[in-house]
């Protein structure tokens, strides 16, 4: 334990960001490092608890107190050996994590959680700079070859492992450059993806093959990959947007969230917005800027906020955020006690830049133009009833409450069904489970097809990226089992590395 009483004598603190005034005209990522001694102060607030909750609150089992004992105490190799036991890519989660370490942290009972996700960016950024991590070199080879399709953080954990069990992995990525939702969906301000290119590189350099533009189902045949790959590995994410069938949805200006942010990452890329329709026949046919209009973001989450920092970004004349549920509460209630994960209102860095947020409210119609574009859309107030678990359960329109407002662009951010069926699912015939996801357990994550495991949001539904890279760690160690009887990569894996040198 680093400082018994650091508990007592520091309180919680988060690094400084760049002005809202600032950071609103680029994309890069606008959190600041930790100084030295307000790193060592908020380590120290951990109490190294005798029963640490903080594990079980995170999908991966991360050894958070004794890492953070590691920073207290400056020894950087330790904790970046401690995290990265557990946490294939802890430059991701300490950005884009939610951190349900955090609320499930024992001193967040009556104080201020400990700043976990900070900390464990900071390990594996100062990790970086003083050249502990290096390419793995594998010692011996199995002769076992397995395809893993799908380059997002469940496919990439998943041939992270696999590789360091001695596999030969190729990784399928549809398109132009590997990380799935983390390069073509989460913004460049939350995360650069020089940050993804650095850890493909470094896969790369360990002996793992990326091919891009391969579209496993459409330019890739599903029987070569049966015929030349021992096991496969489905890690394409759940891909098709929810999506809100009421009149007008066919005019121009109303799009999915990810349509928006996809476009967006290209143009910072220096890509042009508007290719590869061929991947996505529903995505770019046309450019989608919020310059100048009137947006409404509906939908309450993540992807929602991504959208608004993006649209703020585009320097649009207006952002509103519409969620159909009620308003959270601020704090814990009695029906979400800790260690549970609360379901309380959260303020992100993008609502922090503007952002008018409307609860419990309805989208009855998108209303055009004699043009066929969007110019209006009418909505409702909505009250809510409460559970006898005290979550809203139901819901009436509010008489007298519809009204238009105007509006010329829509980002449609409900979340995720299920992954597309059309080409590799279709074409393996893998039996799908009652929401339309693969078919598999947690138990050995198998599909219904000889030889093909899934993991990920493709298997689980729309999940965390925590949660992703858990399934990608678990899963490859099924597979293992099956190329080899047994596998060396322990579920919740701290690093059992007899391949390597």
């Amino acid at each position: 334990m680093g400082k018994p009483t650091g508990f007592l004598e520091f309180s919680r603190e988060l690094p400084s960001k760049r002005s809202v005034e600032e950071r609103v005209n680029d994309y890069n990522e606008f959190v600041n490092r930790f100084p030295d001694e307000k790193l060592n102060e908020q380590s120290g607030r951990c109490m190294n608890c005798g029963v640490p909750f903080c594990h079980s609150g995170c999908p991966l089992g991360n050894v958070i107190p004794e890492f953070n004992d590691a920073v207290y105490r400056k020894e950087w190799k330790e904790a970046y050996e401690i995290l990265s036991s557990t946490n294939n890519f802890p430059e991701f989660t300490g950005r884009i994590c939610p951190a349900p370490c955090e609320t499930a942290c024992v001193l967040g009972i009556n104080q201020p959680a400990v700043t976990i996700e900070e900390i464990e960016k900071h390990i594996i950024e100062i990790a970086f700079e003083k050249g502990f991590i290096k390419p793995k070199q594998i010692n011996k080879r199995t002769g076992k070859k397995v395809a893993v399709v799908g380059s997002g953080p469940a496919g990439l954990a998943a041939a992270t492992q696999l590789n360091y069990a001695g596999h030969t992995v190729t990784v399928f990525e549809r398109d132009d450059k590997p990380g799935g939702l983390l390069r073509y969906g989460i913004p460049d301000f939350k995360l650069e993806k020089w940050v993804i290119d650095r850890r493909v590189q470094l896969m790369e350099a360990e002996g793992i093959s990326f091919k891009c533009h391969a579209h496993v189902g459409v330019n890739v045949n599903v029987n070569d990959l049966l015929r030349e790959y021992h096991a496969i590995v489905l890690a394409g994410g759940s891909t098709d947007p929810r999506d809100l069938p009421i009149p007008g949805r066919e005019l121009k200006g109303v799009h999915f969230a990810m349509e928006f942010l996809k476009q967006q990452n290209k143009r910072n890329a220096s890509l042009d917005p508007l290719a590869n329709a061929s991947v996505e026949s529903n995505i770019y046919s046309e450019n989608i800027l919020a310059t100048g209009k009137n947006v409404v973001v509906i939908g309450g989450g993540d992807t929602g906020s991504d959208c608004v920092g993006t649209s703020n970004r585009h320097k649009a004349k207006t952002v509103t955020q519409f969620e159909l549920m009620p308003t959270p509460p601020k704090e814990r209630t009695d029906f979400m006690p800790w260690p549970t994960y609360p379901m309380t209102l959260k303020t992100s860095s993008s609502h922090e830049e503007g952002a008018d947020r409307k609860w419990a409210i309805a989208t009855k119609e998108f209303i055009g133009d004699e043009k066929g574009y969007l110019k209006a859309i009418k909505v409702v107030e909505l009250e809510w009833k409460s559970g006898v678990d005290g979550r809203p359960a139901s819901f009436v329109e509010r008489a007298g409450t519809e009204k238009i407002m105007p509006c010329e662009l829509v980002l449609l951010a409900m979340g995720f069904v299920n992954p597309g069926y059309k080409g590799l699912l279709e074409q393996l015939g893998v039996e799908l489970d009652e929401r339309k996801n693969v078919k598999a357990t947690e138990k050995d994550y198998t599909t219904s097809v000889n030889k093909v495991f899934t993991a990920g949001d493709m298997r689980r539904g729309q999940s965390l990226v925590v949660w992703a890279i858990s399934e990608g760690r678990e899963c490859a160690r099924k597979v293992d089992e099956f190329l080899m009887s047994k596998s060396l990569l322990e579920s919740k894996d701290r690093s059992l590395s007899m391949a390597l040198v």
